[in-house]
């Protein structure tokens, strides 16, 4: 007999709604196309009103610029292009991806992962799981494309629900997106964003991309310890017993071990270089003027180091096992990455022009202190006001997948108020950082979701995006909670969440 039809819970039918409202947005580089646009609009607006705000540290008086004006229009016209070519994030990713391209087209990432994660005893398969997929977020969308389809079958071959691997790899990789033992194309791309932003109230401020290393190297065990805890306590128990055959792992052949091996060689040889270049007093890669490393070419130059990072072990790899033979192949790959960023390159020209717009028109400065003013009139501020921002930014990241995107946007308001109430940028960004991953993995916006309810459809053919994010609603919920109680801890205890980046400003 057919069952019922019940009504779905009011959980389901928020999703729903987010799904919908989500689906319908335009794309993220139209919305930015129409941002920017808006606020040439607005900018009219509040000159007109002449709607000032006073600057808390300087007294200066600070007037809206029109853009809708003879001068507005030829810096419109002018600033096209250099608003575009000057963008900081454009050039660190790209230039990290290069290397990316490198170790991911030669097999070494593949063949890594799997190494990894096959030689993992039984009672520790879902740890090692979970870690994999946080450190394989550095290498973009590796985790997603190789990791998550062979921790299934991992987790089947061992005669576990492979729904729980598969879950288990994508809270690592997704929830845990932010979290990481060493840089990836995500903290330059959002480091360059939050400098741009926090030049609005501090022209000379510079966020470096290891901004949030100390808060993400111990986030990276806080989320393996909790998505493990939640798989297997959880989201395992609920799936119950897999009825399916146990299914064989592919393990590195002869050629692919010859290749880790060199490309091991490879990494080490290139990480004792950079130790030699910084571990030393008057290392090379230090300031040359203090001899510390804040504020170091070692900092400054992270970028060019996650390029060698990926490059060199990926060409070792490479020409060991013969996936790399010529310089040709170097520079296809290169290209063929390269070719698949054509429309992040396009979102990145609008997001620059707004991002120049909002600078120009002094709104940012503007809304940043009359926003400031308002939370200290509430009494809003410390670990209520970061923990409140976490929840926000967790909320916008339903209806937006892009973290870049929804960084652009949140960033020109929230960088500079919380810099005007004492917060160095730093701070608002490993908060940021919390809230966009912990909801990554149930939000349908998020880029690789359909392909994630693809695979969960190989082994439950009638499963949908609900399935998905039933099974991935505890590690969500989890992930919050405890990232930011941990962000919470770090607060009280004063810690800084990166090299030479504090938690609170000068007063």
């Amino acid at each position: 007999m057919a069952r019922a039809t019940s009504k779905k819970p009011l959980l389901y039918q928020f999703l729903d709604l987010v799904e919908r409202a989500g689906n319908k947005l335009p794309h993220p580089a139209t919305l930015f196309a129409l941002f920017a646009f808006l606020v040439v609009i607005v900018s009219w607006v509040f000159a007109q009103f002449d709607f000032t705000a006073v600057h808390p540290s300087t007294g200066e008086t600070i007037h809206p610029v029109s853009l809708v004006s003879g001068n507005g229009l030829r810096r419109i016209v002018t600033g096209l292009v250099t608003n575009f070519t000057g963008f900081v994030p454009l050039g660190t990713v790209l230039v990290a991806m290069l290397g990316v391209a490198v170790a991911e087209r030669s097999g070494l990432l593949g063949a890594a992962l799997r190494a990894l994660v096959i030689a993992a005893p039984r009672r520790l398969v879902t740890l090692v799981v979970v870690f994999s997929g946080v450190l394989s977020n550095a290498a973009s969308e590796a985790g997603y494309v190789i990791l998550i389809p062979l921790a299934a079958i991992v987790f089947q071959a061992f005669g576990r629900h492979p729904l729980a691997g598969m879950a288990a790899a994508f809270a690592g990789v997704s929830g845990g997106y932010s979290a990481n033992l060493v840089l990836g194309t995500v903290d330059p791309l959002l480091s360059g964003i939050t400098t741009e932003m926090a030049r609005i109230v501090d022209p000379g401020y510079n966020v470096n991309p290891a901004a949030n290393y100390y808060f993400m190297v111990v986030s990276t065990f806080l989320v393996t310890v909790v998505a493990t805890v939640v798989t297997e306590k959880l989201v395992e128990p609920r799936l119950g017993t897999y009825g399916g055959d146990r299914m064989a792992v592919e393990r590195p052949t002869g050629v692919e071990k010859r290749g880790l091996r060199a490309a091991g060689i490879a990494f080490a040889a290139f990480a004792l270089l950079v130790i030699a270049a910084v571990a030393p007093p008057g290392g090379v890669l230090r300031n040359p003027a203090t001899g510390g490393v804040l504020d170091s070419p070692f900092l400054s130059g992270i970028v060019t180091l996650i390029f060698l990072m990926f490059l060199i072990p990926g060409l070792a790899y490479g020409l060991a096992t013969g996936s790399i033979r010529k310089d040709s192949d170097v520079i296809e790959a290169m290209g063929q990455t390269m070719s698949t960023l054509g429309v992040y390159i396009v979102l990145v020209f609008f997001a620059a022009q707004f991002v120049a717009f909002f600078g120009w028109t002094h709104l940012g400065i503007i809304m940043a202190i009359k926003g400031a003013s308002l939370l200290e009139a509430v009494g809003l501020t410390g670990i209520p006001l970061i923990s409140a921002f976490v929840l926000v930014a967790a909320f916008v990241n339903l209806f937006m997948g892009s973290a870049s995107a929804k960084w652009a946007i949140l960033a020109p308001v929230f960088v500079p108020m919380f810099m005007l109430l004492g917060y160095t940028p730093e701070l608002t960004q490993a908060a940021y950082r919390i809230g966009d991953s912990g909801t990554n993995v149930v939000t349908p916006m998020m880029s690789y979701f359909a392909l994630i309810v693809a695979f969960v459809q190989k082994y439950d053919k009638t499963a949908g995006i609900g399935t998905v994010i039933a099974m991935m609603l505890p590690y969500s919920i989890a992930l919050l909670a405890s990232w930011s109680l941990l962000l919470v801890a770090w607060m009280l205890l004063g810690w800084p969440v990166g090299p030479g980046a504090g938690l609170y400003l000068p007063r």
